[in-house]
Parts: structure tokens; C-alpha cells; sequence
């Protein structure tokens, strides 16, 4: 019985069995699940969720930057020490998330590389 996708991201738990041996590091996958085998080298997560947390988070804080703008008008100098940091731990603290659900959704949906029928 697999787990559900969400506790991939929460817990780095495996899709396959649920043990928390998702992740070696911060954001680095282990090579395996040491519980039940299954090799995560097999998912091809890439870059999806670093540009989906971009476009995602980056759309937020300009948002955020604008109404801070023209509501209360700082300087740039402001600006540059609010929005950094809050947009670099954003996309940081939301990546090992995003990156669990990915595989997990990878390995519950059978995804693999495109293929043309009859192939």
C-alpha cells in the first residue's frame, strides 16, 4: 500500500511504504528507500518544482512588493533587505516539499518518458 502523496513532502516519506527515507539531505534525494528498496534514481523530478516555485513565489512577493511600494513608499534600500531574504527562504523552505510531492505523484501515477503508440 503506497502512502499519500502529501506525506512525501511533509515527512520526505517514501511513496511506496512511508518510512522518512525520502531525502539524504535538505533537498537531496537518497539513491533508495532503505525500508523497502525502491529506487528513487528512477524519477526524473529536474527542475518542475524550483520553476513552479519561481513563477509561484515570485508573482506573490511583487504583489507584495507593490502594495508595500504605494502604500507606504520606502527606498530601494528597503525593498532589497525585505524581499531577498523572504523570497530566497521561501523558494528554500518550499522546495523539499514540492520536490517529495513530485516523485511521490511520479511514482502514484506511473509516470515515465513520453512515449508514440505502437513503440
Amino acid at each position: 500500500m503506497s502512502s499519500p502523496p502529501i506525506l512525501s513532502g511533509t515527512r520526505g516519506a517514501c511513496p511506496r511504504c512511508g518510512a522518512p527515507t525520502l531525502f539524504k539531505s535538505f533537498t537531496g534525494f537518497a539513491d533508495s528507500c532503505a525500508a523497502c528498496g525502491l529506487d528513487f534514481t528512477r524519477f526524473n523530478v529536474g527542475d518542475g518544482p524550483v520553476v513552479f516555485l519561481t513563477l509561484g513565489i515570485g508573482a506573490l512577493i511583487t504583489g507584495l512588493a507593490l502594495w508595500v511600494e504605494f502604500t507606504f513608499q520606502p527606498g530601494v534600500l528597503i525593498h532589497v533587505l525585505l524581499w531577498v531574504p523572504i523570497t530566497a527562504a521561501l523558494v528554500i523552505l518550499a522546495l523539499r516539499f514540492s520536490k517529495g510531492l513530485l516523485l511521490a505523484l511520479e511514482y502514484r501515477n506511473r509516470a515515465g518518458e513520453g512515449r508514440v503508440r505502437g513503440e
